[in-house]
């Protein structure tokens, strides 16, 4: 069983599903992707998500502002916290910083970036992490203000930073970026993550995995990444998703996926 760790399946290219999203998950659940999670890029189109949650059980949510969205409805703590109390969100993000885009909203970023940190320790819910020429002030700033838990997605740095977000207790999520020809150092970074850390995930629409390069992702595509990582890393694929399935439930602090069951957790954990 796979699970797309992350996916924004509001945004789906749904023309080879006759624009029907359910056809596209059903196509997903064909290969054996078993649970989304649908993450939030802006909180004003929260309800689109939670429509989608509503018809599909094995769809989770997140509850963030992405950094490239600076033109959007920057929330407070006491919003983010009441809209991450919908029984299906289960990590608070995307957020993290990104310098590639627009560097002239650094600091708008930055403040924005400490807005999520604190709903999560309050919330005690994982961070997904999204960093792009940033990466140092990224690591610096979780460490300053105590994110304890996250996920590092769509990685695509070197392993030195792999290693810091490592040291940290952070995990890691690799995309169909890794099957690209010339990503040799997601390549190499991908076959050192400990297996226990890992997690898979499309970022669909966008990153579609070789075979299907170029196209709009979808999450029917996710098996095609974890073949790649399994290879590399000299391992079944069958055993890659039952790793990854299990570190994204130790993560997103759930007990069972289908139907989502949340595991007990206090604010030390």
């Amino acid at each position: 069983m796979f699970v797309d760790s992350h996916c924004h399946l509001d945004m789906l290219k749904l023309d080879r599903h006759d624009g029907s999203l359910a056809r596209a998950l059903d196509a997903a659940r064909a290969r054996g992707v078993e649970h989304f999670l649908c993450v939030s890029v802006e909180t004003e189109k929260f309800g689109d998500l939670c429509a989608i949650a509503d018809q599909h059980a094995d769809v989770s949510l997140s509850i963030g502002v992405h950094p490239c969205h600076t033109d959007a409805h920057a929330p407070s703590v006491t919003e983010l916290l009441k809209l991450a109390q919908h029984p299906r969100v289960v990590a608070i993000g995307e957020t993290g910083l990104d310098y590639f885009h627009d560097a002239s909203t650094r600091e708008q970023q930055q403040a924005l970036f400490s807005t999520h940190i604190e709903v999560a320790r309050q919330t005690a819910k994982p961070l997904i992490i999204h960093t792009r020429s940033s990466r140092d002030d990224v690591l610096a700033q979780m460490r300053r203000e105590g994110a304890e838990r996250a996920v590092m997605h769509c990685f695509t740095e070197d392993w030195a930073t792999a290693e810091a977000a490592l040291d940290l207790g952070y995990y890691i999520s690799i995309s169909g970026i890794v099957t690209f020809n010339k990503a040799l150092e997601l390549k190499e970074v991908a076959k050192r993550i400990p297996l226990d850390r890992l997690l898979i995930e499309t970022d669909a629409p966008y990153l579609a995995p070789t075979p299907n390069r170029g196209k709009p992702n979808e999450p029917a595509y996710l098996p095609d990444t974890a073949a790649h990582i399994a290879e590399l890393r000299g391992l079944s694929v069958e055993a890659l998703a039952e790793a990854t399935t299990e570190n994204f439930k130790r993560l997103f602090g759930l007990k069972s996926l289908s139907p989502l069951v949340l595991a007990p957790r206090s604010m030390a954990d």
